[in-house]
C-alpha cells in the first residue's frame, strides 16, 4: 500500500486520468474530490464488497444448479437425448 501526504488543495494524480485531490478536513473526516474518466467505475469500499459478495452467491448458486465441481466427461454431462 502507497502512504502519502496531501494538505487541503493538493491532489495526487492515478494512470494520468484520475485525480484525487484532498477538498476539505474537519476534525478525523477528510473530504476528497475526484476527477475521473466515464469509463472508470468508482464504489465506495462497503458497496464495492456488497457487489462482491453478492456476485460470489450468485456464481455459487449458479454451479450449485450446474451440478457443482463435477467434472467433465461424466456421466451427469451425458446429453439425455443421446446427440
Amino acid at each position: 500500500m502507497l502512504y502519502l501526504t496531501r494538505r487541503i488543495g493538493e491532489a495526487v494524480i492515478i494512470n494520468n486520468a484520475i485525480e484525487v485531490r484532498v477538498v476539505e478536513l474537519k476534525g478525523k473526516t477528510v473530504k476528497l474530490g475526484f476527477t475521473f474518466p466515464p469509463s472508470a467505475t468508482v464504489l465506495r469500499e462497503e458497496i464495492y464488497l456488497q457487489i462482491k459478495r453478492e456476485n460470489e452467491a450468485a456464481a455459487a448458486a449458479v454451479g450449485a444448479l450446474r451440478g457443482g465441481d463435477r467434472q467433465p466427461g461424466t456421466v451427469a454431462d451425458a446429453d439425455p437425448d443421446g446427440d
